[in-house]
C-alpha cells in the first residue's frame, strides 16, 4: 500500500519502519525539516539512537505532497496539535489509524472521534497496546491491538502491520482500545509518585488494581466496553507503562515524588510526557461524566495544584470505606 505517516518521532518512526520492512511504500512527513534532512539517511538519532532505519522510504516535508495519493495515512501526532493536522486532511479518501493515545481537553474526545468529524467511521482506525518504540524498531516481540468500528479496516490495518515479531490482534471497541491507552499514562504518573516516595510493591500492586478498575469506569462511562480495558490496551499497557523504567511517564511520577516540582522538571524537560496534558483532560472528563476517578484526581491536583505527594497518598488512603468494585 501507499502509506503516509505523520509525525516522525520515536514511535512513528518505528511503525513506519516496520510498515516499509512489510513491502508498502512509506512517505514520512513532520513539521521538523531538520529531523526530515537527517530520517534521509537512515537513522534519527534523536528519538531512536543506533537504531539502524530504512534508508529507501520516502521522506517529504510538503504536507499536501506527502499525503497526496496516500492509500493509508498513519497519525503519529501529539495530542494537542491533533485536530489541527487532522482537519488538513478532510476529504481525503485513505484510511485513517491513530496511533496518538490522549483525549482532547476541551472535548473529552479521543482522537479517532476527533478524525470522524473529516472522515467516515468505517476508515477509521486506533492501533495501541503495550509497546516502546524502541523495543519495536529493534524487532523485540510486541503485541497490540488495532481497533475499528469496520471489521475490514481492522483487518486491513492488521495486515499491514503484522510482522513475526510485531503481532497485531483486532478490536471494534475502538473507544475502549482509546480510553486505555491514554488513561493508562495518567496512571503512570501516579505509579512514578509511588516510587519516588519510596515505597514498596505492595503499594504499587494497590494503585495499579484500583487504578484499572476507574480507568474501566470512566471508559464505560464513555461508550466503551468494560472488557477492554481487561486487554491489550487496557491491562497490558498499564502494567508496561507503571512499572518499566523506560517510561517516561512513570519518570515524571518518580521526580514528582522526589520533591521536584512540575515547574522545575519541565524547564529540565520542555516536552512533558503525553500522561501531563491527558491528566487534565480525563479530570474534565471525569467531572462532565460524574464519574469518580479518586487517582486521576490526585495526580491532577499534583501536576496542576501543586499538591503535595505525601498528602495525596493519604487523601486517597483515607477515603470513605468501600466495596471493592
Amino acid at each position: 500500500m501507499r502509506i503516509t505517516l505523520l509525525g516522525a518521532g520515536a514511535w512513528g518512526t518505528a511503525l513506519a519502519k516496520i510498515l516499509q520492512e512489510n513491502g508498502n511504500h512509506v512517505t514520512l512527513w513532520d513539521r521538523d525539516t531538520d529531523l526530515l534532512n537527517k530520517l534521509q539517511g537512515g537513522a534519527n538519532e534523536k528519538y531512536l539512537p543506533g537504531v539502524k532505519l530504512p534508508d529507501d522510504w520516502k521522506i517529504q516535508p510538503d504536507f499536501a505532497k506527502a499525503v497526496g495519493g496516500a492509500e493509508c495515512v498513519v497519525l503519529a501526532i501529539p495530542s494537542q496539535a491533533f485536530r489541527e493536522v487532522v482537519s488538513r486532511l478532510k476529504g481525503h479518501p485513505a484510511i485513517f489509524v491513530s496511533v496518538t493515545k490522549g483525549i482532547e481537553y476541551e472535548t473529552g474526545e479521543t482522537m479517532s472521534r476527533i478524525l470522524r468529524e473529516y472522515a467516515p467511521a468505517d476508515r477509521v482506525a486506533a492501533l495501541s497496546g503495550p509497546s516502546f518504540a524502541r523495543e519495536v524498531a529493534l524487532g523485540i516481540p510486541t503485541t497490540v491491538v488495532c481497533a475499528s468500528e469496520s471489521e475490514g479496516t481492522a483487518k486491513t490495518v492488521q495486515g499491514m502491520f503484522h510482522r513475526p515479531e510485531f503481532r497485531i490482534y483486532r478490536s471494534t471497541d475502538i473507544l475502549g482500545v482509546e480510553y486505555g491507552g491514554a488513561l493508562k499514562n495518567v496512571i503512570a504518573i501516579a505509579a512514578g509518585v509511588s516510587d519516588g516516595l519510596g515505597y514498596g510493591d505492595n503499594t504499587k500492586a494497590g494503585l495499579v488494581s484500583r487504578a484499572l478498575a476507574e480507568m474501566k469506569r470512566l471508559g464505560v462511562a464513555s461508550g466503551a466496553q468494560a472488557e477492554t480495558f481487561a486487554g491489550l490496551s487496557g491491562l497490558g499497557d498499564l502494567m508496561l507503562t507503571c512499572f518499566s523504567r523506560q517510561s517516561r511517564n512513570r519518570d515524571l511520577g518518580e521526580r514528582l515524588g522526589r520533591g521536584e516540582t512540575i515547574q522545575a522538571i519541565e524547564a529540565s524537560h520542555p516536552k512533558l510526557a503525553e500522561g501531563y496534558p491527558t491528566a487534565k483532560s480525563a479530570h474534565k472528563l471525569a467531572q462532565d461524566k460524574k464519574t469518580a476517578t479518586p487517582i486521576i484526581d490526585e495526580v491532577f491536583a499534583m501536576l496542576y495544584e501543586n499538591k503535595n505527594p505525601k498528602q495525596a497518598v493519604r487523601d486517597l488512603i483515607s477515603r470513605a470505606f468501600k466495596a471493592e468494585d
